[in-house]
């Protein structure tokens, strides 16, 4: 998305991710759906998937695909569009449905690009702060800006002390530079400089003491915006994505949050909905995205909420959370996880957390225990479980 560039490929740890990590759609698809992936999974992943009364979608590879096509297809469905998705799904086009076909999402065009940027993410933020405003909301002082030059960042980092620097095309926590000392070392100048000079400026925040991530989960068809629900993820000190609370908020959880978080989803929800619906999304894109906001304290102490921080415009792992809820006792909590570690194998991993927390189920529904969610083979690194 960042370069454009239709003939792009990501890198072989990427490449890796993407194919341990196929089977995962699979949990959006219904029985009759099709799911694209590099190798078919074995029969005891059926089998594995029946405990929980998941009846799989059919698994073709796509060369398969492509030299026994179907007669027609309903929609493509990547997990999210990009020049290099479209290129590589162009020889399915002609197939889909004539209502798919006058989709917004059906070609892809230059203008596109500015709604998966965070730059779009914090249009909408300046409009909700201007025409939905609260007292809970960051304050105008501390709102997110764009930066082009090692100047312009080195006055936030005097103005805010401490900064948090994104790619403006990132994703999953990567892309991000928190900067938390001083001096600045001149490697993380680099890295800061050579987001500027690839994609042409940096986006700066201040960093915050952060409380709770949360992300609302909606869809938009025919420019129409349905909320699906709300997911609480959790990153790690550099502010990569390491997994999601199912079924609520974590127990452990400081009741004052938990009330702040329930008072200012009834506030935001309906506000985005407002905003985005009058914005360019609507008009250029149809499917699922996830708004992603920071509840944190400021510096008195008081709780306050970044109410758009950033926009996924895409399947996400919050919106996976979300479907993955179904599978657990009502009554129960759990995580939904990935895994690598560059030591051990997945498979690995699964035998001996399969024997730390056994599986029990009722009605195929989890009460407690592991339960591994993508195909697992002995090279496989990348992976997905739930932990309940």
């Amino acid at each position: 998305m960042a370069n454009g560039n239709a003939s792009w490929h990501p890198n072989k740890i990427l490449q890796k991710m993407e194919a341990d990590l196929a089977t995962l759609p699979l949990y959006f698809a219904a029985e009759t759906d099709v799911v694209i992936v590099p190798q078919i999974p074995t029969t005891d992943f059926f089998e594995h998937l029946q405990k929980i009364g998941v009846t799989p979608p059919v698994f073709a590879t796509e060369k398969e695909l492509k030299s026994n096509p179907p007669e027609q297809i309903g929609k493509l469905q990547p997990w999210g569009w990009s020049p290099a998705v479209h290129k590589r799904l162009e020889s399915f086009k002609p197939l889909c449905s004539s209502e798919f076909k006058t989709s917004p999402v059906f070609m892809w065009k230059a203008e596109y690009r500015e709604l998966y940027s965070k730059k779009f993410a914090l249009q909408i933020l300046r409009q909700l702060t201007h025409k939905h405003p609260s007292a809970s909301f960051i304050g105008e002082n501390e709102i997110t800006e764009i930066c082009e030059t090692q100047d312009q960042i080195e006055t936030l980092l005097a103005k805010w002390d401490k900064l948090m620097v994104k790619a403006p095309w990132s994703s999953s926590g990567r892309g991000l530079q928190p900067i938390t000392r001083q001096p600045i070392h001149e490697k993380v100048w680099e890295k800061l400089l050579g987001i500027v000079k690839e994609q042409g400026y940096a986006i700066v925040e201040a960093f915050q003491n952060k409380e709770l991530d949360l992300a609302f989960q909606f869809e938009l068809k025919a420019g129409e915006i349905q909320y699906l629900g709300t997911s609480n993820f959790s990153a790690d000190k550099k502010g990569q994505y390491l997994g999601n609370s199912l079924n609520g908020l974590p127990d452990e959880l400081d009741e004052e949050v938990k009330d702040f978080a329930r008072e200012m989803s009834t506030l935001i929800i309906p506000a985005l909905k407002d905003e985005l619906g009058k914005s360019k999304l609507a008009e250029n894109y149809e499917g699922y995205f996830g708004v992603d906001t920071l509840i944190f304290k400021d510096k008195t102490g008081a709780l306050k909420i970044n109410p758009c921080l950033e926009i996924n415009v895409r399947h996400n792992m919050g919106l996976l959370s979300l479907y993955l809820e179904k599978f657990i006792a009502p009554t129960k909590k759990g995580r939904f996880r990935m895994f690598f570690n560059p030591k051990i194998r997945f498979a690995d991993f699964c035998r001996q957390m399969s024997h730390d927390h056994p599986l029990v189920l009722d009605n195929q529904k989890i009460v407690s225990g592991f339960f591994p969610l993508t195909a697992i083979t002995n090279s496989t690194g990348f992976g997905a479980y739930l932990l309940v």
